[in-house]
């Protein structure tokens, strides 16, 4: 068996329930972005163009999208006789059938999957960021080093640092505390979830914690190995990093694309980003149609105006509609003469002819106001939106809706509709 010097192991299980009616049925990873990608293939070009060819893709949490996206690896290169990406789903065992009860029990349970390379390093990664890193370099701050374990860490505001595991280091960069989400933050270095383990090391914190109950990194791992005397270094990371986690920051993220000169490029030729191509048609725009600063896939036929919105791949937008500030994603179908305002519409929708998203004034949600917030209207997919109704905003939607569910052909800011087998 070839050596491998690193491997990563990407954390793709998680269910995003911040995200509310988008990962009903989706793994978080999996949720569309910018048009053409799934978040997932940002951790896996990151690791391609860094030159690491072998992945473990940690899976949990409604998979089946997840799955059929990765395939067996071709787009990002890593369909490979030896290494290439592998899907890790929890599996039944002789003396126990066990869920990934946390992110280290995930590795945890894959111990000898990352014994058959018998790595020197393992890099352990996030399957819900957007951002751009050359992994190699920061494999290389940890060779010069010697570190047992780097945290690639980032300045974030003092008044967010509370969200964040945050790390104190000395001037060249060891780390001297690490305190995960604390109350008064003694500083605003956070870390990023992104962490190279020297393997050995890894494999003994592991093995150690394996009682644990929902074990960790931030939790158990990290503290484990800082206070058994471990050389735990911080590298530090200045480029773009997002993590996508609630409504208002995959918003953002996306309107970001379109920005006159976008902070996060999806276009530079040296670091592409890559995804599972579906064969789809050029796009259609029609004569009377109008778009200004947006991003639109494959396949789309636009007929009415778009406005500084996101839309995916085989949507259909109908005459006379107006969509501003606004997600749509793939094969989703909005007819004529809408108004869409500051919505994020999910895969194969259909919105009525005549019917107006995202007026009037904000109110608080009644389903949860922690997720349903920040003025969007969210409809989550296989939905069904009737013609000639308005919709408020901080509202969500999941499911086949009818006529008789919208009191006066209206559901007011903070309402929602769930329909039956949609939970969140």
């Amino acid at each position: 068996m070839i050596r491998k010097e690193m491997i990563a192991m990407l954390l793709a299980g998680g269910q995003g329930s911040r995200l509310g009616v988008l990962t009903a049925n989706v793994a978080k990873p999996a949720v569309a972005f910018g048009g053409k990608y799934r978040i997932i293939d940002f951790p896996l070009s990151n690791c391609i163009n860094s030159g690491i060819d072998t992945v473990g893709v940690l899976t949990q949490y409604q998979p089946l999208q997840l799955n059929s996206h990765i395939g067996i690896g071709i787009p990002w290169d890593l369909d490979r006789n030896h290494g290439g990406v592998t899907v890790l789903p929890p599996y039944e065992k002789n003396d126990s059938s066990e869920w990934y009860t946390g992110t280290a029990n995930a590795i945890y349970q894959n111990l000898s999957y990352i014994e058959s390379y018998n790595p020197e390093y393992v890099l352990i990664l996030s399957g819900d960021h957007i951002y751009k890193m050359d992994y190699e370099v920061m494999l290389e701050f940890h060779k010069e080093n010697h570190a047992d374990v780097t945290i690639a860490a980032m300045p974030v505001p003092m008044e967010e640092a509370s969200r964040f595991g945050i790390v104190v280091t000395d001037e060249n960069r060891k780390i001297l505390e690490f305190e995960e989400k604390p109350e008064k933050p003694s500083s605003n270095l956070a870390s990023m979830g992104i962490y190279i383990f020297s393997w050995s090391v890894l494999r003994e914190a592991l093995i150690t914690k394996k009682d644990q109950g929902n074990c960790d990194f931030g939790k158990h791992i990290i503290p484990y190995c800082h206070e058994g005397g471990k050389r735990l270094f911080a590298y530090e990371y200045n480029g773009y990093w997002k993590d996508v986690g609630t409504l208002g920051s995959y918003w953002e993220a996306n309107m970001e694309l379109v920005d006159l000169i976008p902070e996060f490029n999806l276009y530079e030729e040296y670091w592409k980003i890559y995804t599972k191509i579906d064969n789809a048609e050029p796009q259609y725009v029609s004569a009377d149609s109008v778009i200004e600063k947006s991003i639109i896939g494959d396949g789309t036929e636009i007929f009415g105006e778009v406005y500084n919105s996101v839309i995916g791949a085989g949507v259909t937008i109908g005459k006379g509609t107006v969509v501003r500030d606004s997600i749509i994603m793939k094969d989703t179908r909005i007819g004529e003469n809408c108004t869409i305002q500051k919505a994020i519409i999910a895969e194969n929708c259909e919105i009525g002819s005549g019917s107006s998203l995202g007026i009037g004034e904000e109110a608080a949600s009644k389903l949860n106001d922690q997720i349903y917030a920040f003025g969007l209207v969210t409809i989550g997919e296989n939905s069904f939106v009737p013609s000639n109704v308005k919709i408020g905003k901080n509202t969500a939607i999941s499911g086949v809706t009818a006529q008789e569910d919208y009191p006066d052909g209206m559901l007011a800011g903070g309402e929602y509709i769930i329909k039956a087998g949609d939970d969140k």
